[in-house]
């Protein structure tokens, strides 16, 4: 899809001023090709590039003009293709395709090509030449490091998107067995939920979703999204995280429940115009167990957004410079399939090494530490990082200054109506009225343990209900017995947790029980949430 004279986009208009400043060598980085020799097309549109005509290189094919057709078959060796474009007397840009094999130091030819591209660099300048360097990673030799101009084709925007959409509905709109909705905010919603694919990604997700359901409609949007969750898992650092919990899925955090719910809305259109920033996120520190996660989980629910598990531990690779081009690519990802929750895990465990300057792996988390920091401060887009941490002690102060995130809560253990609140739920999700149950003893007796501690109390108890026979129901006895048997945690960490509370001091609480010291207060238990009933099959026979 190229822009017409009237819409040049923002890559267009860099283009065209590289081109008119004589600038020899450009280096494109994207994985789109086809929409990249379009758009530099298009940007040669311009009266004062007229004469520069545009070319074609590939190792298969040679040089070629946009339709395809030969130049010269000989050129398709890459040793001779920079010779042959520096005794061209045509002005142009050639758009060399995957060159950046052949200037690698492990390609054979690599000494050769990459002095035959310095020795273009002169005449370029002052012949209206201009190699593109057409690639979707970024190699580029120290020798031409000086010479060389990167310029990133992002993702394509809305309105490049909404083309596509558009291009789509035309194709298909004379077929009469092709039903198409897109009434109301229904086409908005559709772009919204392409944002995040290329171009042909796009066109294969809405082609799917006519071959699929035989319409367009904004209540095809699961299928679109099943297409970007594809995307996110191909890039191998990113996981695509569905969960179905809920807020009425976690056991207390009313403090912290309630300012997410509070923070949700800063998404709107209507926070635009007051105007308030994107949230950016928050940090989660506290006792391993109590909820950290599952609150990551559940306010991508709450919120309807994608949820995106960074997994810092895959950022880093063998090759130099590999650690810091992933957690490019991953930030650059999650940008653009905003809005989106971006839950970091155990942060403290993926930053390892970064203080101190990270000698012992000669600076690498380092580097990689201050990627991240700079992008969670310089971000405008609507992404929402969740991270949580274990043990805040060895992590960088420079994390928890305001900026970085929103806000920072200290996640302690459960406290006795949040404990019961916690047995209601896990029961509920077992199939158990936890009316049946004394929760209000059980809450007791369970002084000190975690949340996740106390659903393998729940577990343990239906385990040896059904061992004394498949029909015996659960009883109090059974749950006795399973919080008598359990060990938590909190016995062999009580130093560790008397440390995390001396450091949380200042920082806001996330339980409002803990915070208004309600440890033995009546226990008031809400409904937890009710279990969805299994989808029943349909069979068409």
């Amino acid at each position: 899809m190229t822009a017409g004279p009237a819409e040049v986009s923002p890559f267009q208009q860099t283009l065209r001023t590289y081109l008119k400043a004589g600038y020899p060598i450009l280096y494109v980085v994207t994985a789109e090709e086809q929409r990249a020799i379009d758009l530099i097309s298009g940007a040669l549109a311009d009266e004062k590039l007229s004469r520069r005509k545009p070319f074609v290189w590939s190792v298969s094919r040679g040089l070629c003009t946009l339709d395809l057709k030969s130049v010269d078959q000989k050129t398709a060796d890459p040793k001779r293709i920079l010779p042959y474009l520096q005794e061209l007397k045509q002005p142009g840009v050639f758009i060399l395709e995957d060159f950046h094999n052949f200037i690698d130091e492990r390609s054979p030819s690599a000494t050769l090509v990459v002095r035959q591209m310095r020795d273009l660099v002169g005449p370029f300048q002052a012949t209206q030449k201009t190699l593109v360097v057409l690639s979707p990673v970024l190699k580029i030799p120290p020798e031409i490091e000086k010479d060389v101009t990167v310029v990133d084709l992002g993702l394509p925007d809305e309105s490049e998107l909404a083309g596509v959409l558009d291009e789509t509905v035309e194709s298909v709109k004379d077929r009469p067995h092709v039903e198409i909705n897109l009434d109301g905010d229904g086409r908005e919603r559709v772009v919204k939920a392409l944002c995040g694919l290329t171009q042909m990604e796009a066109e294969n997700a809405l082609a799917k979703v006519v071959v699929t359901r035989s319409r367009l409609d904004a209540e095809d949007i699961d299928l679109l999204l099943a297409e970007k969750e594809q995307v996110i898992r191909k890039s191998g650092i990113l996981e695509f995280y569905a969960s179905p919990e809920r807020f009425g899925s976690i056991g207390g955090l009313e403090n912290l429940k309630e300012w997410l719910r509070r923070r949700g809305k800063a998404f709107s259109e209507a926070a635009r115009d007051f105007p308030l920033p994107y949230p950016k996120g928050l940090l989660l520190v506290g006792v391993p167990g109590c909820g950290k996660s599952l609150t990551a989980k559940a306010v991508a629910a709450e919120w309807r957004m994608p949820l995106l598990k960074f997994d810092l531990g895959k950022v880093f690779g063998p090759l130099v410079g590999q650690a810091e081009d992933n957690m490019r690519k991953a930030l650059k990802m999650g940008q653009a399939v905003a809005p989106c929750v971006l839950w970091i895990d155990e942060i403290e465990k993926g930053l390892a090494g970064s203080r101190g300057g990270g000698q012992g792996d000669s600076g690498v988390a380092a580097r990689v530490f201050g990627t991240l920091l700079t992008w969670m401060e310089e971000n405008k887009q609507p992404v929402f990082v969740v991270a949580t941490a274990n043990d805040i002690a060895g992590t960088p102060p420079e994390l928890l200054r305001k900026g970085r995130f929103d806000e920072v809560f200290f996640v302690d253990l459960p406290s006795l109506p949040e404990r019961a609140l916690i047995l209601a739920i896990h029961l509920t999700r077992q199939r158990r009225d936890h009316r049946d149950f004394d929760l209000a003893r059980h809450a007791a007796a369970a002084e000190g343990f975690s949340g996740a501690e106390l659903e393998q109390v729940v577990v343990e108890a239906m385990f040896s209900a059904f061992a004394e026979g498949e029909k015996t129901r659960v009883e109090d006895r059974h749950l006795e017995k399973a919080i008598a048997e359990s060990v938590p945690l909190s016995q062999s960490m009580g130093p560790r947790i008397a440390q995390l509370r001396e450091l949380a001091k200042g920082w806001r609480i996330a339980s409002k029980a803990a915070e208004e010291g309600a440890r033995g207060a009546e226990v008031v238990m809400p409904e937890p949430p009710p279990v969805p009933p299994k989808r029943k099959r349909i069979f068409e026979v």
